[in-house]
């Protein structure tokens, strides 16, 4: 976890299938494909480790039949990748607030540091994708928001949770008992008494009193690290940035628009200090978009194809637009993160990939050149 220099990140989507086994209708009910994608996983957690990358990200996503974000559980899928690596930091982006109990979330991602000793990273999402999301809710009155429902009152309703949920997570990863009554939660329920004598409680533990008055609570273990890194899921949002700002969070912002980045990252700032925060250039945010390198820019573009329609026919309907595409030689993308980099201070690059969709020989091959024409630049060394 020492890489030097800007650090380089990989996002997969955990598809399960080319674009033809996609196509055919149901591949994530398929467990030969489901066990093939996750020896490729494998394999490219091991490669990206060898050849230096910083980290390597998945989202959450459930009832996948189709196949396309095969992500079920992140924890499952951090320690699957956690256990085929030695250096990376894994990124579950992230736990989706509307279907995870926030101190259930909390005891996750500590037990989680502690399984990769420190290597982990997490994302705290508010969730976009309606069908998994709806029969997962944590609390019937909440949905999930995108597009067709931006500005209104379950947006509103949405972000007022998120908030509630983040602050509940991050206050039981920092504190050793708490307690926190707000609009969606209390936590521990008011006046609960233990229904039954437990010494151990009052004696060995704290927030219980020996009469069995429950006035705090906490969770275990203590995470591994003493501040683990936090990120916010693909976000294109001033809002959304100051919120993260309060929190020192990094939002990771997919946008190809340089006058926007500065305005982001300055905002951020311009919270981060309101809120007495320190930090250093690159704190701000993170950036990024689809990669994909091979020797000549045309190769590149040819081996998009299938990436170009998997976003059209997966992505496109939940109202996302194409993020930046980093889709070239190691010359292009090379001129493209320096260009971005002159704008706005970089500290993390995401790259989203065709993983799945790519055989593993191509989008190994394409791992392997950035890192070995392209990486090297933006090393301290260089």
């Amino acid at each position: 976890m020492n890489q030097t220099g800007l650090k380089f990140n990989l996002f997969v989507y955990c598809t399960v299938g080319r674009r033809a086994e996609l196509e055919a209708g149901m591949a994530g009910k398929n467990p030969k494909l489901y066990r093939r994608m996750l020896e490729e996983l494998a394999d490219t957690a091991r490669l990206a480790d060898e050849l230096g990358y910083f980290a390597f990200a998945h989202p959450e996503h459930h009832l996948q039949i189709e196949g396309f974000e095969a992500a079920n559980d992140p924890c499952l899928t951090s320690m699957w990748l956690g256990q085929h690596s030695e250096k990376l930091r894994i990124i579950p982006c992230g736990f989706v607030s509307t279907t995870n109990n926030p101190l259930v979330t909390a005891e996750k991602i500590a037990s989680l540091d502690c399984m990769l000793k420190g290597r982990l990273g997490v994302g705290l999402v508010r969730g976009y994708q309606a069908r998994w999301l709806d029969n997962f809710k944590i609390q019937p009155q909440l949905k999930a928001v995108g597009p067709w429902n931006a500005k209104t009152q379950v947006d509103e309703d949405n972000r007022e949770y998120f908030a509630e949920f983040v602050d509940i997570v991050l206050t039981a990863l920092k504190e050793d008992t708490f307690q926190h009554h707000g609009k969606y939660w209390d936590f521990p329920s008011k006046d609960f008494v233990n229904p039954h004598q437990h010494p151990v409680y009052s004696t060995y533990g704290q927030g219980v009193s020996e009469d069995m008055q429950v006035t705090e609570i906490g969770i275990a273990p203590r995470p591994w690290q003493d501040e683990i890194p936090l990120y916010g899921g693909f976000s294109h949002s001033l809002r959304s940035a100051k919120f993260w700002a309060k929190h020192k969070g990094k939002p990771i912002v997919l946008a190809g628009d340089t006058d926007f980045l500065q305005i982001l990252w300055k905002e951020w700032g311009e919270e981060a200090k309101s809120c007495g925060h320190d930090f250093k250039p690159g704190d701000e945010a993170c950036w990024g978009g689809i990669m994909i390198c091979a020797p000549t820019d045309a190769e590149a573009q040819a081996m998009y194809e299938d990436m170009a329609w998997m976003w059209e026919t997966w992505m496109k309907p939940f109202g996302q637009g194409v993020p930046e595409l980093l889709i070239g030689s190691p010359e292009t993308l090379k001129r493209r993160i320096e260009e971005v980099s002159k704008k706005v201070p970089l500290d993390e690059v995401f790259f989203l990939l065709p993983q799945g969709i790519l055989p593993p020989e191509q989008l190994n091959a394409s791992i392997e050149l950035f890192a070995r024409e392209v990486l090297p630049h933006f090393s301290n060394n260089n």
